[in-house]
C-alpha cells in the first residue's frame, strides 16, 4: 500500500519565485501545470481535478492535513471532467469547494517539490514523498530535514485548518476576481 507522505509551508510572492528559480536550477521540473480541483461533501475526501493535460478523480483516506495518507486516484482525459462532475452531482455529491492552482513540480534528491499559487488561499510550497506504511515516520523527518535546509520553517498544522475552515466558508468571494491562467 502506497503512503503519501507530505509537508507544507505557507511561504511569501517573493520567496515563491526565489523557490522556483532555485529549482529550476538545482531539481528537474516535471511539470508545470494550472488546475480546478473539486472538493465533494461526504464522509470521505474524494476529489476531481482538471489539470493542461487530464482530468482525474482521486479519494484520500484520513484526514485533511494528516502528515501521511493513503491515496488512490484515476487519470482520464481532461475532455472527462464534465462527465466526472455530472457523475457526482446525480449520486447526490455537491461541490464543498473549489480551489485554482498554478503548479510547478520538481524533483529533487528523490523527492516531489510542489511550488503552488492557489487562488484566494496563497502561496505554498509542499515536499512528497510515496512511501510504506512502515517508513512513514522515517520519510516525514527526512521531508523535515529538506524543508529546513530550504530555510522554510513548516506551517503548523493548526495554521492551514484554520486557513482552510477561512476558505471553506468564503471560496465563492475569495475567487471572484478573473482567473487569469485558466
Amino acid at each position: 500500500m502506497d503512503i503519501e507522505v507530505e509537508i507544507r509551508a505557507f511561504i511569501s510572492k517573493d520567496k515563491y519565485q526565489e523557490l522556483i528559480d532555485y529549482f529550476s536550477k538545482n531539481g528537474k521540473l516535471t511539470e508545470e501545470d494550472e488546475q480546478e480541483t473539486h472538493y465533494f461533501e461526504g464522509d470521505k475526501d474524494v476529489r476531481i481535478q482538471k489539470a493542461k493535460s487530464y482530468s482525474k478523480i482521486w479519494m484520500k483516506e484520513g484526514k485533511i492535513h494528516d502528515d501521511a495518507r493513503e491515496e488512490i486516484e484515476v487519470k482520464t482525459n481532461r475532455d472527462d471532467f464534465p462527465k466526472l462532475e455530472k457523475i457526482f452531482r446525480h449520486l447526490g455529491h455537491g461541490v464543498e469547494i473549489k480551489w485554482f492552482r498554478k503548479r510547478h513540480t520538481f524533483e529533487w534528491d528523490e523527492i516531489s517539490v510542489m511550488i503552488d499559487y492557489t487562488k484566494g488561499y496563497g502561496y505554498i510550497i509542499e515536499l512528497e514523498k510515496i512511501t510504506t506504511e512502515n517508513k512513514k515516520d522515517e520519510t516525514l523527518l527526512l521531508l523535515r530535514e529538506k524543508l529546513k535546509k530550504l530555510g522554510i520553517k513548516e506551517t503548523p498544522k493548526e495554521v492551514f485548518k484554520e486557513k482552510y475552515e477561512n476558505y471553506k466558508k468564503n471560496w465563492k468571494e475569495l475567487i471572484k476576481e478573473k482567473i487569469q491562467y485558466l
